[in-house]
């Protein structure tokens, strides 16, 4: 089952810019980016939960470790391709009509 997505394509340089500035923006997720994200999370925290239980080591080749590693991936895919939601800021400088302060 390939995940839903936002129409618009990842931006990768929002993603690092966050990343970089040690902040995120509010985002406009639909309800079909939202459920995606929720049965990424919920199957993301079974796995984990599953490897808490077993109390063992997961190496790096064991394939739960490599399926948290994907469903983390498609979780940060689909988070990072919804459009950013405009500053107060912003919106303000809209509705002033696009003035500088």
């Amino acid at each position: 089952m390939a995940p839903a997505q936002c129409d618009s394509p990842v931006n990768h340089a929002s993603f690092t810019s966050a990343i970089s500035v040690g902040y995120s923006r509010r985002r406009r997720i639909s309800r079909r980016a939202g459920r995606a994200l929720e049965m990424l999370g919920h199957a993301i925290e079974y796995l984990a939960d599953e490897h808490v239980l077993r109390a063992q080591a997961l190496p790096v080749d064991d394939p739960a470790f490599e399926a948290i590693q994907l469903l983390m991936s498609w979780n940060r895919e689909i988070y990072f391709s919804c459009p950013v939601s405009p500053s107060l800021g912003e919106r303000i400088r809209t509705l002033l009509g696009g003035r500088n302060r």
